[in-house]
């Protein structure tokens, strides 16, 4: 691996749990750590058990994620927190598996359903309840703070609850579901309502430090047949960190240091205030188109699995957004190019 100058770009290859992840990245900003030697580590934040509205156990579950070769899982059920020793003595396996404890906080205000993910919480979060919907899910997010987790914004387009507007006006966040798994959550919006990665524009646009997750929210694991059936594998994350721990993954996560995804895998990922470099790992006869995005609304196009982009001269974010001929899609996180953190 080589460096370039400055150490901006700080390149690393990993073998990942059951398979290898030959990924390369980048530092998003100049003279940040030295990263070389981090692994990239496949998982899901959001999904459900028999504990809340599951059709599943969480040892059902757990060995399901496990046995298709994610490396991390977060157990997300509604204001329950399932304990994970136990699970964890059977199913974790040092630097391929980890469990990660986690809650949905579900609230709601005039009807609307208002949820939270709480991620490596130390403790149950009760919904507070709040005057509005921002009112609520600010005293949402505070409590998951509060109980040392870190938030997630969930489905905004679920029940249409959750505004732009809303978005704009909260605080202490960094995360935010831009594709949920679930049948039924509109996240490409409708009927004047914008779809999730619009959203996701418009807050960064606006200066907010966001972040765009995706997620499974799975709710059945036996009925792979029915399609109105929230089902698992539909949307993940991957994380560069240091190593598999709840820390890591959490810094890496609020950090943006990770892509999400809805099946396209990288082989290639590196970006800083220069450019943006993204390789596709190649399946089959599927074909690519790579969309940088920025603040401006300027849209630039590359057909094929690999493109550079350049970045001089431009302000505000700059992002990538993968799509295959077969629906899946990849989403870089923003590069800030205005100099903060």
């Amino acid at each position: 691996m080589r460096h370039m100058r400055r150490g901006r770009v700080l390149a690393a290859v990993a073998a990942v749990g059951c398979g290898v992840l030959a990924l390369r990245a980048a530092a998003v900003q100049p003279d940040v750590p030295d990263r070389s030697g981090w692994h990239w580590y496949k998982g899901n934040t959001h999904t459900h058990t028999i504990e809340s509205d599951g059709d599943s156990t969480p040892e059902e579950v757990t060995r399901w994620y496990r046995d298709q070769g994610y490396q991390f899982l977060v157990l997300s059920d509604h204001n329950v927190l399932v304990s994970i020793d136990a699970l964890s003595r059977t199913f974790a396996i040092p630097e391929r598996f980890l469990l990660v404890p986690g809650e949905e906080v579900t609230d709601s205000f005039d009807a609307k359903p208002l949820h939270i993910n709480g991620l490596n919480v130390t403790r149950l979060v009760e919904p507070r309840h709040g005057t509005s919907v921002r009112d609520t899910l600010q005293r949402n997010v505070d409590a998951i703070r509060e109980a040392r987790g870190v938030p997630h914004v969930n489905h905004p387009n679920f029940g249409w609850a959750i505004t732009p507007d809303d978005l704009a006006g909260l605080e202490r966040y960094r995360l935010l579901e831009i594709f949920n798994g679930h049948p039924f959550v509109n996240n490409l919006g409708g009927g004047g309502a914008p779809g999730l990665e619009d959203v996701w524009d418009g807050l960064l646009r606006a200066g907010r430090r966001v972040y765009g997750i995706a997620v499974d929210d799975a709710h059945y694991f036996k009925r792979p047949w029915d399609p109105k059936a929230p089902k698992p594998g539909q949307g993940w994350v991957v994380v560069r960190a240091p190593r598999l721990d709840p820390a890591a993954l959490m810094a890496s996560l609020e950090a943006g240091d990770f892509y999400a995804s809805t099946g396209v895998e990288l082989d290639d990922y590196a970006a800083d205030a220069t450019g943006i470099r993204v390789r596709v790992r190649v399946t089959g006869q599927t074909r690519y188109r790579l969309t940088l995005i920025d603040a401006t609304g300027e849209v630039r196009t590359a057909d094929g699995p690999e493109a550079h982009f350049t970045l001089t001269g431009r302000r505000g974010f700059a992002r990538v957004r993968v799509q295959d001929s077969n629906g899946a899609r990849a989403w870089t996180q923003p590069v800030f190019l205005d100099g903060r953190p």
